[in-house]
């Protein structure tokens, strides 16, 4: 097990990595609510801060495996673009939403977030992935994950099982848990190398008050860099 010094090193996030993070601007970053009262983490975006051009975010119901309508029987449409080109997209937007701020509805359920999220692909081949990174960290998943400046999209969390310490593409020494802090505008935007050509489907495995229906299907992410701060 080899222990890492804090900085800025060169990574790849797995699919299931990558999830934590998109889901984590979930909170709020997609919602007509939090947009019209200044609380999405995306905030900076509706200000006309930038992503990646890459990178799209599409609410995907029609390639999903959430149902196609919300608890109050609203359908939803098939595609809403959440992101597109790098820039902010569509808002999801529930019947109370529209109804107070004078919006079209979208059948978006109370809170607002995205059942069915898609992320493009991109160029990299899975197979490649280690040769691509060459020197730096294979980050399987995170846990921990909460905002550290949310108006600022600023995520931090912790490394959890299957992180590599990989050298000249090739795998040397599983890693122990590390912290990290950095801004999405970093981490999907300036920092971004490439996504993965090969996605995954995961569905929601939590079953808090009852099993979830949703599923988010999107690629790996190779990073120029990546603070760690423990």
């Amino acid at each position: 097990m080899r222990k890492i010094e804090p900085g800025e090193y060169r990574v790849y996030l797995a699919p299931r990595a990558l999830v934590d993070i998109v889901g984590l601007l979930s909170w709020g970053g997609f919602s007509a609510r939090a947009r019209q009262t200044k609380q999405s983490p995306l905030l900076r975006m509706q200000e006309g801060r930038t992503l990646a051009p890459p990178v799209m975010l599409t609410e995907n119901i029609g390639e999903g495996v959430a149902p196609a309508f919300q608890p109050e029987g609203f359908i939803k449409p098939p595609l809403v673009p959440l992101i597109s080109g790098g820039k902010l997209g569509d808002a999801l937007v529930s019947p109370r939403s529209a109804k107070e701020y004078g919006l079209a509805t979208n059948g978006a359920a109370s809170d607002e977030s995205p059942q069915s999220l898609d992320v493009a692909p991109g160029s990299l081949e899975e197979g490649s992935v280690l040769e691509a990174l060459g020197t730096g960290l294979y980050i399987s998943n995170l846990w921990y994950l909460n905002f550290s400046d949310r108006p600022a999209g600023r995520i931090t969390g912790m490394t959890r099982f299957a992180t590599f310490w990989v050298e000249n593409g090739r795998i040397a020494a599983p890693v122990t848990p590390m912290r990290f802090d950095d801004s999405i505008y970093r981490i999907l935007g300036e920092s971004l190398v490439d996504l993965t050509r090969e996605r995954e489907l995961l569905p929601d495995p939590s079953t808090y008050g009852e099993r979830q229906t949703s599923s988010a299907r999107l690629p790996g992410a190779l990073l120029k860099q990546l603070r760690f701060t423990l």
